[in-house]
């Protein structure tokens, strides 16, 4: 008898330490992107883990895979559906098929600058946007600045019309594939890691990206010209699975959303300097030829591509097309 309970005895306090050891075993989140490290989105990252680290000591432990190291373009966002990652921060034009809504930051000339995108991305029709997919399990943390896009190809883009029969590679996004359509170019969707090595063997002739992308993944290399368009806006969106985000502990959650909002100030405030660092490098490399638009030429870029709007605003919806419109103007 005295042994019997002895063991049971064992048993339980095994299984009573190993309780303890699973309850103190820290939240685990793995953050998954495509970029690298020297971008804002990668560096975001890195800030996001830091902080965590410092203020949640031993309650969260953050894992960041750069470079499509764990998963890529394509695969992420069902990832973070599954549970398999906690945080990624996609494109603004991959959600199309998730909130309608969001493709409003795809229109080709919507924003004249990234202060006009900042100042929609805090308004009340912007802040609704990060809300608009928890139905589908996804939930908006945030908007990081990437900054606003330039076209590049092996040959002068001046005119639209430069444009025509070139095949741009573009994110899995309808209305950039009307954008590129407008110019009576072609087209060509491709995950982003696939990128240098479409413009290196001539599968794509040119691309869309902020200097920093251009830079970091070494597209200046088999790109001789770029066109500085600021045509769109290339900005992430950091999402959460919104049932695991919802069943964290409250003050572990109330400390993560400090950490973002902490974070993502100052990924956007960085966004920009890094860009202007990228260009200046791309310049000092001597391999491309940057290429500022005047006015005028900018003016009938913008009127090529402005039908693109008038195709989508019954999807997007006229008055977010308008107050992000409305955003251009300096309060």
């Amino acid at each position: 008898m005295f042994k019997l309970t002895a063991t049971a005895l064992a048993c339980a306090l095994s299984l009573g330490m190993a309780s303890l050891a699973q309850a103190a075993d820290p939240i685990l989140i793995k953050f998954s992107h495509v970029v690298a490290e020297n971008t804002p989105k990668g560096q975001g990252a890195i800030m996001f883990k830091k902080l965590v680290e410092e203020r949640l000591p031993g309650k969260v432990e953050v894992q960041v895979y750069p470079n499509s190291s764990l998963f890529g373009d394509g695969k992420e966002m069902e990832a973070l559906l599954l549970g398999d990652v906690q945080l990624i921060a996609p494109s603004l034009a991959k959600f199309e098929h998730y909130s309608k809504g969001v493709q409003v930051f795809d229109l080709p000339f919507l924003f004249d600058n990234i202060q006009a995108v900042d100042r929609f991305q805090k308004s009340e029709a912007g802040q609704k946007l990060l809300s608009s997919m928890e139905d589908k399990n996804i939930t908006g943390l945030g908007y990081w600045h990437n900054g606003m896009k330039q076209l590049s190809a092996n040959k002068e883009l001046r005119e639209p019309k430069d444009a025509r029969g070139l095949k741009f590679r573009v994110q899995a996004s309808a209305v950039l594939d009307e954008q590129f359509k407008a110019l009576r170019a072609n087209p060509r969707k491709m995950s982003f890691a696939e990128v240098y090595q479409g413009l290196q063997t001539g599968v794509v002739n040119g691309a869309e990206n902020p200097y920093s992308n251009i830079y970091s993944q070494k597209m200046h290399e088999v790109q001789k010209h770029i066109t500085e368009s600021d045509h769109g806006l290339l900005d992430y969106m950091l999402i959460t699975n919104t049932q695991f985000w919802n069943g964290l502990p409250e003050d572990v959650r109330g400390e993560l959303e400090q950490i973002v909002e902490e974070v993502t100030v100052e990924v956007n405030k960085q966004a920009d300097a890094l860009n202007q660092k990228a260009k200046q490098d791309i310049l000092a490399a001597g391999t491309t030829e940057i290429l500022v638009l005047t006015p005028e030429e900018r003016a009938k870029w913008r009127e090529a591509m402005k039908p693109v709007w008038q195709k989508f605003e019954g999807e997007i919806g006229a008055d977010l097309i308008k107050a992000a419109e409305e955003a251009n103007k300096a309060q």
